[in-house]
């Protein structure tokens, strides 16, 4: 999915943002440095992948590899407390595995990224209000049809604090196909609050997933830049599920048959491009989106 122009305003008011959030010195020189880079930007490339470059800006001026270290952490951990507590939901559900879905799903609202003005009390209604919230589309009894037939999966992470519903998704899902090869895809480097190797280990991952770093440092999966090793895996997955809008947009025209998306739309243009309302709940096979 290329950049749109509805996608400018929130990349000059993202490079604010978190210019403020960071307490960066010298702003005009961060500015004029990412106003030159998005005055030649080429629209080919992603919303996500731009966002990757202008917060690589922000890091070297502020003289921060990992600016959103402490936020991280944060929400990891108040999440990871809860996940008992949404576990037990999960397992009362008559259809276990699609409320495991849906939690998920619902987990990417855990999104402290600025521009999306999202916060804590948002989250906790959704999650109040999970039994009585539908799937706008909703592909998960395709999702497990594949996944019983699967030898390995590719599950590509996107938030932190999200991370921890991920987990108890992987946790069904490894429960139910305990012979299934199950990778976890994290970003390269810290990239605004999305999940990392560290988060990944912090939360509990590995009971149940391989963790695979993608090597870069853009937002989502941008799948060029990713190393060798995590395009191998990406490739030879029999089941992808991509989380999170970023993830949408990288790899919403990539031509996987088992290529899922799960996610909430929290803007106009991702929501406007899968022809479904703003906050709607999203499991969607790749190439399935309403019209």
């Amino acid at each position: 999915m290329k950049m749109v122009e509805a996608c400018l305003p929130c990349l000059v008011n993202q490079a604010v943002k978190v210019a403020n959030l960071t307490h960066a010195q010298n702003r005009e020189l961060l500015y004029h440095q990412v106003f030159r880079f998005l005055s030649t930007a080429d629209f080919s490339m992603t919303s996500p992948e731009i966002i990757g470059c202008t917060f690589r800006m922000l890091k070297e001026h502020i003289h921060n590899d990992d600016p959103y270290l402490e936020t991280r952490n944060y929400y990891n951990d108040l999440f990871l407390k809860l996940s008992d507590q949404i576990e037990a939901a999960t397992n009362q559900s008559k259809d276990p595995f699609k409320a495991a879905v849906k939690y998920a799903i619902i987990g990417n609202i855990i999104d402290f990224n600025p521009v999306h003005s999202i916060t804590l009390e948002n989250v906790m209604t959704y999650f109040r209000d999970a039994d009585s919230t539908p799937l706008t589309i909703d592909c998960t009894d395709e999702l497990l049809q594949n996944l019983r037939s699967a030898k390995n999966l590719l599950y590509l992470g996107d938030n932190c604090g999200e991370i921890c519903l991920d987990k108890l998704l992987l946790k069904k899902i490894k429960t139910s196909f305990p012979n299934l090869h199950v990778r976890f895809g994290v970003r390269g480097q810290p990239v605004v609050n999305d999940s990392i190797e560290a988060d990944a280990v912090r939360v509990g991952i590995p009971e149940y997933a391989e963790i695979i770093s993608n090597g870069d440092d853009s937002l989502g999966t941008v799948l060029y830049r990713t190393s060798p090793e995590f395009q191998a895996a990406f490739h030879s997955a029999d089941v992808i599920i991509a989380k999170g809008q970023a993830n949408y947009e990288c790899l919403s025209s990539f031509a996987h048959k088992n290529l899922y998306f799960l996610l909430m739309t929290k803007c106009s243009v991702i929501a406007e491009d899968i022809g479904v309302p703003v906050k709607s709940l999203v499991c969607m096979r790749a190439n399935t989106a309403a019209n």
